[in-house]
């Protein structure tokens, strides 16, 4: 592992077509007029997966990382038995991300978000200086807050008040990690509103979102890890989603195994779910409409307030924009499915009965869709369907572990002014 040599890539503007070189942090191609997700494009065009011991690196082959982080795990993808029998299907695979010694999967914060965290923070240099910034809603922050605080990272999080119990560790932080919040009543776009006031100073620089190639391609080694699996390309994938990228992730990581030639060359069908009453992008997708629509600040915190899957609470997602998650649809002949609360904590229980590990609500999401799409008979019994388990473990590793809390160094109120935020954050790292 000590003499990784990085993969060679380049970077594609989607809506233009421009490929170009990564500067080393690029998170756009300035010079188009639309906005637009960008690519890599890598030089190996056939995936060669490394050994477990190498964690999420194992995959590195497609992954725009400068370096080798400690700690990492990979997506374990199995062959389902119990919850496959129950729905009658031949072919069920569960892709899991948390935790559950017995299948081999190692992600102590029970989230893939660590797939994110890995990537991005392998992407960045060694040597950079400035302050990363991340916003989250919950797990993500909890990610970053591993990864960041194992490999002497800086870190600036902020998150809800109202999501603060997501900010768990099995072992207390480095202080490199520092926390912030937005007051309670506050959402997953109050946190970014903190954020984007903060990358503003030269001392600290945005993680990018979706923008950033590095999240969606981690997020893609749980595809890389289903098909090198099953030995093919599934017919379908289900996951719930929040913002969409894991699953646009999903559309990227397909495009590049069917070019990779020893997997198939169907393109999977991505089925992704939200959170009733939360649903904006069920909603835009319903009316065959690229844009959003209007979403009061109010309501959308009343939504997110009833889901119990709050990670799904994105109300800026990147929907609309060219390769974003309206055209990975569209190219896959997918659908958006919304589940309510009744049946995400029904799913929860029948996955924990039948797999023998807990889910969390957003992993529940998808399942509870999966068990509609079944029952109405719109999934043939011999389809390969890839359930994409988001997190699951997290009950168990809380009962095996004693549990530490980070605290948000600051709680900002709603409408804090910039100035105050940036001064204040800034003196955290003096």
């Amino acid at each position: 592992m000590e003499n990784f040599t990085p993969t060679g890539y380049t970077l594609k503007c989607v809506a233009t077509g421009h490929e170009f070189e990564d500067a080393g942090w690029t998170l756009e191609y300035k010079p188009c007029t639309e906005p637009s997700l960008i690519r890599t494009i890598y030089a190996k065009k056939q995936l060669g997966v490394k050994d477990d011991c190498y964690g999420l690196y194992k995959f590195c082959d497609w992954l725009p990382v400068n370096r080798m982080l400690k700690g990492s795990a990979a997506p374990v993808t199995y062959k389902s038995d119990g919850l496959a029998r129950h729905l009658g299907l031949d072919n069920l695979y569960i892709t899991l991300n948390g935790y559950c010694p017995e299948r081999g999967a190692a992600m102590t914060t029970c989230s893939f978000k660590e797939t994110e965290a890995y990537s991005v923070c392998g992407r960045a240099k060694a040597d950079e200086d400035r302050i990363l910034v991340v916003a989250s809603a919950g797990n993500t922050a909890r990610a970053f807050a591993k990864v960041c605080s194992e490999n002497n990272i800086r870190l600036l999080l902020s998150v809800p008040a109202d999501n603060l119990s997501a900010m768990w560790f099995d072992k207390p932080l480095s202080p490199c990690v520092k926390l912030i919040a937005c007051d309670r009543g506050g959402d997953y776009f109050d946190a970014i509103r903190l954020g984007d006031m903060l990358v503003k100073s030269p001392r600290f620089y945005a993680e990018g979102g979706a923008k950033n190639v590095a999240r969606r391609d981690g997020m893609g080694t749980t595809v890389l890890s289903a098909v090198t699996t099953i030995g093919r390309i599934p017919d379908y994938y289900f996951q719930a989603v929040g913002s969409g990228t894991g699953a646009i992730a999903a559309w990227e990581a397909n495009m590049r195994l069917i070019e990779d030639g020893r997997f198939g060359s169907n393109t999977m069908r991505l089925m992704v779910s939200q959170n009733a009453p939360f649903v904006p992008m069920y909603d835009a997708w319903r009316a065959d409409s690229r844009e959003l629509f209007p979403y009061a600040a109010d309501k959308a915190r009343r939504d997110v307030a009833i889901i119990d899957a709050k990670v799904l609470s994105n109300r800026k997602p990147p929907y609309g924009l060219c390769g974003g998650l309206y055209d990975a649809l569209k190219a896959t002949d997918g659908d958006v499915l919304t589940a309510t609360n009744a049946q995400v904590r029904k799913a929860s229980k029948l996955f924990e009965d039948l797999e023998g590990v807990d889910i969390h609500p957003a992993a529940a999401v998808a399942l509870a869709s999966l068990i509609k799409q079944v029952g109405d008979g719109k999934i043939a019994s011999d389809a390969y369907v890839m359930l994409n388990i988001t997190g699951a473990g997290e009950k168990r590793f809380r009962e095996e572990h004693d549990p530490v809390y980070l605290e948000p160094s600051y709680v900002f109120p709603l409408d804090a002014g910039a100035d105050k935020v940036v001064a204040a954050v800034e003196a955290l790292f003096d």
